[in-house]
């Protein structure tokens, strides 16, 4: 079931995030990560547009949203391969219509997933905060901001 996010939800999302994080990012320094952990429970999770996806009323992954760009799609290592990041991409497209992301270059996860799923190469820059290497993606038709 996909749901809208709930503040009830934070704890679990960040634990989500925590682990779907250590495998895709392991390039990323130990002071960013805490940081973007700051952030996600008093910034990003309260002012995105946030999708929860759950299995027998436990919260197993989410979509952050803004506008009609992906701003963090995280999934709990354990339920990759199954279908469900694809269920929660489908469910937004089918909510906003073509979408955009950026991905870190180094992210042997997510880049290919959303290749896989049809996402076209726009252009890559340094993200500053982070000194790496990130993607901008977009699907056929995406607006861009």
């Amino acid at each position: 079931m996909i749901r809208e996010y709930t503040e009830n939800d934070t704890d679990a999302l960040i634990t989500i995030w925590e682990k779907a994080n250590a495998l895709a990012h392991p390039f990323l320094a130990a002071e960013f990560v805490a940081f973007v952990k700051d952030a996600m429970r008093s910034t990003y999770l309260p002012n995105a547009e946030t999708w929860v996806l759950e299995v027998d009323g436990q919260p197993i992954g989410f979509i952050a949203m803004i506008g009609n760009e992906i701003g963090g799609l995280f999934l709990d290592p354990e339920c990759h391969g199954r279908g469900q990041g694809r269920a929660m991409v489908d469910h937004i497209m089918n909510l906003k219509g073509p979408l955009q992301v950026e991905v870190f270059k180094d992210n042997k996860v997510g880049r290919p997933f959303y290749e896989r799923y049809g996402f076209e190469y726009v252009e890559e820059y340094l993200h500053e905060q982070s000194g790496a290497i990130s993607v901008k993606m977009s699907m056929p038709g995406a607006v861009t901001a």
